[in-house]
């Protein structure tokens, strides 16, 4: 016997997440379906950087999307504690994009002028300035790009946080269930199939990352969503080396409680093998060595790699199907997933209710790369 829902979420990842949660708050009956563990690919994998600035270069669709979703931590770090009990651990510390090369100092400072004309706040630091704060990194530090509003959490605990508020708010979470179609009637999606037997939902909305795409081959629109391996290792230390997160090209250093730095990421393409080689740990650590010269004396504690999805053009796809009512996606987030979750969960929940969102969705439609809009 079939089950009725409001909005069936396929893939119970960060967005997964974010996006049945504010659907719950909105009084809808929701279905999170995840063929694995929850936040078991890319969402549990991320340092959980919130790297508004740091990542992005130019003011453009992506910079603002991120410049938004940014400034929901502070409030959404309580409020999701308040109802699920889970601490995202949110620190704001600042960040710094370090340069080691004439051209990175070149560019950074080009870059800060840029986002200052934005609205926000950047500031070029020399390297001893760097150090001054940062005793324990390299002395090949030429400067800095000095982020105040960049900070991190855990990206476990927040995607924990998203599934078990939601849960409390009445969603239905299923572990280990695999949808093997979408359900149509004509041009009105009425729900999926799955090894466990149909679901009914007038909204279906996909947040299977680099999964997502070969749920929309049935409806012959083809999304370039490809993944990207990136891994990762960490070391534990019984002093703190660090206090902000250090942000290099190839390389980053996040510092969490404990004592422990997480340090990532390498980029593979068009792979969804998640052994972690041998030559990538070697690469990072190199890296690593180079920014923060006493990691090497760190104890070793473990490595891992997660799946990214990555588009044709960089941006993320959020929207409706061109073709097929109440099909929803949200997909392509690439290294931004955690940073982006916040406001994909509210841009969906809108475009669900027929609201328009607070932002401009238009760039991250799911047609802007098909021939009819090239």
């Amino acid at each position: 016997m079939s089950q009725f829902y409001d909005a069936i979420v396929i893939g119970g990842g960060v967005n997964g997440g974010s996006v049945a949660y504010q659907l719950a708050k909105r009084g809808k009956k929701v279905l999170v379906l995840e063929k694995d563990r929850i936040a078991s690919k890319a969402s549990g994998a991320a340092a959980g950087m919130i790297a508004a600035q740091a990542e992005l270069q130019d003011d453009d669709p992506l910079f603002q999307l991120a410049r938004k979703s940014r400034k929901r931590f502070a409030s959404l770090a309580e409020e999701l504690k308040d109802l699920s009990g889970v601490d995202i651990e949110l620190i704001n510390k600042g960040m710094y994009k370090v340069a080691l090369t004439d051209q990175e100092v070149h560019e950074y400072k080009q870059i800060i002028d840029i986002q200052k004309r934005a609205g926000e706040h950047a500031e070029w630091v020399t390297g001893d300035e760097v150090r001054k704060q940062e005793a324990n990194v390299s002395d090949d530090i030429l400067g800095a790009m000095y982020i105040e509003h960049d900070g991190h959490v855990s990206a476990p605990q927040l995607s924990q946080a998203f599934i078990k508020s939601a849960a409390v708010l009445g969603v239905t979470i299923q572990e280990f269930v695999e949808v093997q179609s979408i359900l149509f009637e004509g041009e009105q999606v009425v729900g999926v199939a799955t090894n466990e037997g149909e679901y009914k939902a007038e909204n279906i909305i996909v947040t299977a990352g680099a999964w997502s795409s070969s749920f929309l081959r049935q409806t012959e629109l083809d999304l370039p969503v490809y993944p990207v391996k990136g891994e990762c290792f960490s070391v534990r230390t019984h002093q703190p080396l660090l206090k902000s997160t250090i942000f290099s090209h190839g390389c980053y250093l996040v510092p969490k409680k404990g004592g422990r730095i997480i340090v990532g990421a390498t980029v593979k393409p068009h792979t969804y093998n998640q052994q972690v080689s041998v030559e990538g740990v070697a690469g990072l650590l190199e890296k690593a060595k180079h920014l923060l010269p006493s990691i090497g004396e760190a104890e070793w504690d473990q490595t891992w790699a997660g799946i990214r999805p990555q588009t044709a053009d960089g941006l993320p796809y959020l929207g409706e199907h061109p073709t097929y009512n109440g099909l929803f996606v949200a997909t392509g987030h690439f290294r931004n997933g955690i940073l982006l979750s916040p406001i994909t969960g509210e841009i969906m929940a809108d475009l669900i209710e027929r609201k328009e969102p607070a932002i401009d969705v238009h760039p991250f439609r799911l047609d802007r790369l098909t021939a009819t809009n090239v």
